[in-house]
């Protein structure tokens, strides 16, 4: 699948009707296991980046280049469309074009970009919002930056955790103004909260969670969000495997008796052996 079917393929799940949760993916082979396993959307998170590409906290400590790297190993790996979480664009309103145009070339069916003030600011502990105003420029940029329409530009806002839900709504409402594909929103609590923002605004809605009493698929769904994220537990999980299997073996465990580990059948099949064979034989004249 090209990039652009991908793209198309996201599209249609924001102007359906229903709720889908994506699969969190980091690396080539998370984003085929979620493929496999059937979800429709794959999702990498910044923190679940940042963690693949560097091992630190999300503290917008790797760079645009090495994100761009990783969105392009990702996609290549299969035909799940991957939505990325861009952070700010990496810098002004000019960077953030830049962002679009390295993720579009990349392969990505979508990106963020949001109004956080990041990196963090000096001497500040509690996070922060830039201005309206500076919002809309990146959200203008993010359009202008890319060549493929169908690419999905989605504006994201954490105000409702950081200033108030007015603020949150006369921001959705400034990015939908400016062109922006869908809405993203992190910090959201309550149904009223999410009520006010569907009754002012039109695009579809991305919730950066929906837990409590936002937790009700037909709720949502009522009120247009279409994408629902649950976290980032894979790479969680994967964390918690590597390091039993590491301390097992260090610890005097043989190979053949360590628990967890994948069957030939599985790990083929994430390896695509079968496509792999078949390429041999057609290109090296392999038999096996």
């Amino acid at each position: 699948m090209v990039p652009q079917e991908k793209r198309e393929a996201f599209r249609a799940i924001l102007s359906g009707k229903d709720v889908i949760k994506p699969g969190s993916v980091y690396d080539p082979i998370s984003a085929r296991i979620a493929e496999d396993v059937g979800f429709e959307l794959g999702l990498l998170g910044g923190s679940a980046a940042s963690l693949t590409i560097i091992g630190d906290p999300d503290l917008l400590l790797i760079t645009l280049s090495e994100l761009a790297e990783q969105v392009r190993r990702i996609c290549r790996a299969g035909n799940i469309p991957v939505l990325v979480d861009a952070d700010h664009g990496y810098g002004n309103a000019l960077n953030v074009r830049r962002t679009v145009q390295e993720l579009e070339a990349a392969g990505a069916a979508g990106l963020t970009i949001e109004d956080t003030l990041l990196p963090q600011a000096y001497g500040q502990a509690k996070p922060q919002v830039i201005p309206i105003d500076e919002g809309v420029g990146k959200m203008k940029a993010a359009l202008d930056g890319r060549s493929d329409l169908s690419l999905v530009i989605v504006g994201r806002t954490g105000a409702a955790s950081i200033t108030n839900i007015d603020d949150t709504v006369a921001r959705a409402r400034a990015y939908e103004a400016a062109g922006v594909d869908a809405l993203f929103f992190t910090g959201l609590k309550t149904r009223a909260e999410l009520q006010a923002i569907a009754a002012a605004t039109k695009l579809p809605i991305i919730m950066g969670s929906a837990d409590g009493e936002l937790a009700d698929m037909a709720f949502l769904a009522s009120q247009r969000v279409r994408v629902a994220n649950q976290g980032h537990q894979p790479i969680a999980a994967a964390i918690q495997a590597v390091y039993e299997t590491q301390r097992a073996l260090r610890d005097g465990v043989a190979p053949k008796d360590l628990k967890g580990l994948p069957s030939a059948e599985l790990t083929n099949r994430v390896m695509r052996s079968a496509e792999m064979k078949i390429r041999n034989e057609n290109f090296l004249g392999l038999k096996n």
